[in-house]
């Protein structure tokens, strides 16, 4: 089996055509799919499944992810599905929270809002309609300067274990990330965070002095015990597709459970 995933994340048309059946026919286990990734929206799983494994770890009966963005709601839906599923591969209960105005992209601020790149109005959300496919997500409408502030107290979630940062403006971004300024119980001592608009193109020119890397240099000079730090082995892995790439991982070093042993308890080698 081993031999087979490692044939399917190669990179060749062999493989990105049997990936496509794969993820269309739903062909073997759920673990299968995941680790050849052959489902939808990857990086959403990996965000979900990593997110239960370590609340399973650190003995949490529960845990959120949490998505900045929804825009139609097609994130929400998938993060449903990947709740599903991995659920039944953790002892681990999952909940899942959107945030967005609802109204679509705001006016940029200045030029950090990459203006050449985004217009107001962009990704509007038709909220009956995507209220009517979710199942277990709640979508937190409203100005994310406003309903961050809010979010602990109006929905009690159960501590933060993913978070998918896609707002796209630098401002929006700098507001979603003051989530994380919130008590630690409030989240594991690692989370798994995605930054959709870090790797863009010819166009966007992402760069580090605009947009969500501006937010991310930002938020790490102010903060001495919280940190955001690319996930440095997806980007070493043969062939990585570009959302690891796009993964980082915020570690809260004073954490009461960030020294709290989780890996393998024989590490011996023989000789």
């Amino acid at each position: 089996m081993n031999s087979i995933v490692r044939l399917l994340q190669y990179p060749s048309a062999f493989s990105t055509i049997c990936r496509g059946a794969i993820r269309r026919y739903k062909i073997g286990s759920y673990m299968f799919r995941f680790s050849t990734g052959a489902v939808d929206r990857p990086h959403y799983a990996y965000l979900v499944y990593q997110a239960a494994r370590l609340a399973s770890q650190l003995g949490h009966p529960r845990v959120s992810v949490v998505e900045f963005g929804v825009a139609g709601g097609a994130g929400l839906l998938a993060l449903e599905y990947h709740a599903s599923h991995v659920e039944k591969l953790f002892p681990v209960k999952i909940e899942i929270y959107g945030f967005d105005t609802g109204k679509g992209l705001p006016q940029p601020l200045d030029y950090r809002d990459l203006p050449y790149h985004w217009k107001s109005g962009f990704f509007q959300m038709d909220i009956p309609l995507l209220q009517a496919h979710l199942t277990r997500a709640k979508v937190v409408l409203g100005d994310v300067s406003d309903t961050v502030g809010e979010f602990f107290e109006q929905y009690s979630p159960a501590p933060i274990g993913a978070v998918s940062q896609d707002l796209d403006f630098y401002s929006s971004t700098v507001a979603a990330l003051k989530l994380f300024d919130a008590d630690h119980a409030h989240f594991l001592p690692r989370l798994f965070c995605y930054f959709d608009d870090t790797v863009g193109d010819e166009t966007a020119l992402y760069g580090d002095f605009t947009g969500q890397r501006l937010a991310i240099h930002e938020f790490n000079d102010v903060h001495t015990n919280v940190k955001l730090t690319p996930i440095y082995y997806l980007r070493t892995s043969p062939a990585a597709p570009v959302w690891h790439h796009k993964m980082w991982s915020l570690q809260s070093f004073d954490h009461a459970d960030y020294n709290k042993f989780v890996s393998e308890d024989n590490q011996q080698r023989a000789i």
